[in-house]
């Protein structure tokens, strides 16, 4: 994500973006595995470029090498908080 954002002069560091992943457990056929994965980020920039931000964060599953390896057997869900800076 931070090479889309820096793509957009939206600087992903020093302390610009926040992740809190949680995933879920469930015992299916009695083998436990990951079933569903939540992911919120909170991020920090410029005033102007939310449009642009969303887009990247809008698509970012289908760029992402861990959900496209994943896809099918688990569940992702993203959500996002922007707060925006001069």
């Amino acid at each position: 994500m931070s090479g889309a954002l820096d793509a957009r002069q939206i600087p992903p560091y020093p302390d610009k973006i926040k992740t809190t992943v949680q995933g879920t457990i469930e015992a299916k056929d009695g083998v436990m595995r990951i079933t569903n994965i939540d992911c919120h980020y909170n991020l920090k920039i410029p005033k102007g470029k939310r449009e642009a931000a969303e887009r990247v964060l809008n698509v970012f599953e289908k760029k992402c090498p861990v959900a496209q390896t994943l896809k099918g057997n688990v569940s992702f869900h993203h959500s996002w908080t922007i707060e925006e800076y001069k």
